[in-house]
């Protein structure tokens, strides 16, 4: 009996808890309409609007981090990792070169 009370309470409390919103009604708020109707990640948004218009103003400076960055990872790569896949291609038994690594090396540019 005390558990199913209990269920019921809860169901009451779930399906009636947001029934209302009291948000109150103000007179400024106004729609600002968006600069493009079409997404920037569409592939027609270039024929339709102008991309750069609907792009943030100040750009996400991680983004520029990697810009800075990307040649360090090929200096690193063409450096390390490749000589490193090329010494454990002669001894796969001691280095744990499997088919899958074997198919990966073979697929860089």
């Amino acid at each position: 009996m005390r558990g199913t009370l209990a269920t019921i309470m809860l169901g009451l409390l779930l399906t009636t808890g947001c029934s209302t919103t009291n948000q109150m009604a103000t007179q400024d708020q106004s729609y600002n309409a968006p600069l493009s109707i079409y997404s920037a990640m569409d592939s027609t948004s270039l024929v339709y609007s102008d991309p750069m218009a609907a792009s943030q103003a100040n750009d996400n400076p991680y983004r520029w981090l990697g810009f800075v960055l990307h040649p360090v990872g090929h200096v690193v790569d063409y450096t390390v990792n490749r000589p490193l896949y090329a010494i454990a291609k002669h001894a796969p038994y001691i280095f744990g070169y499997t088919p899958e690594d074997s198919m990966i090396d073979s697929q860089r540019r």
